[in-house]
């Protein structure tokens, strides 16, 4: 019977290292698995995985295009239909509760309400950015939507 104090590891699960350069009968012995003379027999020696042999790099033969906007804003998306079996009717919808109710995982990141199927229920909705079809809807089943500015 297995108990906190005689588990351990499997059969075979820890081998022992390689003792390279330790005479011919380990198998790994006077060269140590490096060959003969060159660059990657030498202590510290090799090239990086990138490097390829003098040869212009990949990387500098290709042109370089577009860039990267800093200051992008990476919404959190929520859709109407999720938001129907999850909360009650007249219920107030924030980031935090939706956080609760595993719909985002950050409270602390935008929050987008998009559109997508259909609400029924009258909620209280405060999120950073709502489309207009989603406001729309959201007003038209008799709730509201606040973006936070």
């Amino acid at each position: 019977m297995y108990k906190l104090n005689n588990i351990g590891m499997p059969k075979g699960a820890n081998r022992d290292r390689k003792r390279r350069g330790r005479g011919p009968a380990s198998g790994q012995g006077k060269t140590g698995g490096r060959g003969h003379k060159g660059q990657k027999a030498r202590s510290g020696g090799g090239v990086p995985p990138w490097f390829e042999g003098g040869q212009m790099p990949l990387n500098r033969r290709l042109p370089k295009r577009g860039f990267t906007n800093i200051f992008k804003q990476h919404f959190q998306v929520v859709n109407l239909d999720q938001l129907a079996d999850r909360f009650a009717a007249g219920q107030a919808i924030d980031a935090l509760a939706l956080a609760e109710a595993g719909l985002i995982k950050h409270t602390d990141r935008p929050v987008k309400l998009l559109a997508r199927g259909g609400i029924e229920l009258q909620v209280r909705i405060e999120v950073d950015r709502a489309s207009q079809a989603a406001i729309a809807a959201v007003e038209a089943a008799g709730g509201t939507v606040t973006l936070k500015q």
